[in-house]
C-alpha cells in the first residue's frame, strides 16, 4: 500500500518554516541542473523565496528556536544513556548557528543588492517575462558553461545558509516530538484536541485509495475530514467509510 505524510501547521510561524523548507528543496535542485529551463526555474523559487523573507522578520523567531533547542539539548545530557558525542556536536553545530544568524545583517539582504537578481527579478512577476528579448542578461547568463552557472548558484546559495541549517533543524526537532499512533476516522471524519505545545500535525495516509486529509481548527481543536479525490467534480466529495490512517502531534 502507498502511503504519505501530509502536514498541517498550527501557528502562522510553522507554516512559513515550512513554505520555505519547500522553498529551499527546489533551490537545492539546482546544483545539479543542465538545461536552461532548470536555472530558471531555480531563479523564480529565489525571487519567491526573497519575497517571502522581505516580508517578514524571522531572524528573531529562528533565533528563539535556536536557544531553546540549545537548552534541550544541555537538558538531554544529563541522560545516562545519551550519545554523548552525537549530542555534543549537535550542540556545536547549534552554537555556531546561533553566532552566524546573530552576526548576520537582515536575511537575504546581499542577494538583493546583487546588480544581476535585481536587473531580472522584476520580469519574473511578468507571465512568460524569462524570453531572451526581455531579458537578454539573463540569456546571455544561461549561455555560459555550465560549471560556471552551477558556481555562481552555490555563491547565492551560501547567502542563505544559515537560514536554511536553522529551518532544517527547527523542522527537524518539531517532528522529532510526535509519535505516530494509529486511528480510524468514522465515515471519514476525526476530530481532536491539541496540547498547547502543538505546532504541526501530521497524517500518515493511503495515497492509492482515492481519498487524502484536509485539516481545520486552530492550536486548540482541530478536524481532520479524508475526501475523495475528484478533480472532475466541484466541491469536496466526503468519504463514506471508516479510513485507517496514522497521527502524529508535534
Amino acid at each position: 500500500m502507498s502511503q504519505a505524510i501530509y502536514e498541517f501547521p498550527l501557528n502562522e510561524k510553522v507554516r512559513t518554516y515550512l513554505r520555505l523548507e519547500q522553498l529551499f528543496k527546489q533551490l537545492v535542485n539546482a546544483n545539479s541542473a543542465t538545461d536552461n529551463w532548470q536555472f530558471i526555474h531555480f531563479f523564480s523559487s529565489l525571487f519567491t523565496l526573497l519575497d517571502l523573507l522581505e516580508r517578514l522578520d524571522l531572524r528573531n523567531d529562528v533565533l528563539k528556536d535556536i536557544e531553546l533547542h540549545e537548552k534541550n539539548l544541555v537538558i538531554w545530557s544529563q541522560h545516562p544513556n545519551i550519545d554523548n558525542d552525537a549530542l555534543q556536536q549537535s550542540l556545536q553545530k547549534i552554537l555556531r548557528l546561533r553566532e552566524s544568524l546573530k552576526t548576520t545583517k537582515k536575511i537575504g539582504a546581499d542577494l538583493k543588492e546583487d546588480r544581476f537578481l535585481a536587473s531580472i527579478r522584476q520580469r519574473f512577476t511578468i507571465p512568460g517575462g524569462t524570453c531572451s528579448f526581455d531579458l537578454p542578461n539573463l540569456y546571455y547568463w544561461l549561455q555560459q558553461a555550465n560549471s560556471e552557472k552551477i558556481r555562481q548558484v552555490q555563491t547565492w546559495m551560501q547567502e542563505l545558509a544559515a537560514i536554511k541549517e536553522a529551518i532544517e533543524i527547527t523542522l527537524s526537532f518539531l517532528r522529532e516530538r510526535g509519535r505516530f499512533v494509529q486511528y480510524e476516522a468514522e465515515k471519514g471524519f476525526f476530530q481532536g484536541v491539541a496540547e498547547d505545545k502543538n505546532e504541526l500535525i501530521r497524517v500518515y495516509s493511503s495515497t492509492d485509495q482515492g481519498y487524502y486529509p484536509m485539516l481545520s481548527g486552530n492550536k486548540y481543536r482541530y478536524a481532520i475530514r479524508f475526501t475523495m479525490f475528484t478533480p472532475s467534480v466541484q466541491g469536496n466529495s466526503s468519504v463514506d467509510a471508516v479510513v485507517p490512517f496514522k497521527l502524529a502531534c508535534c
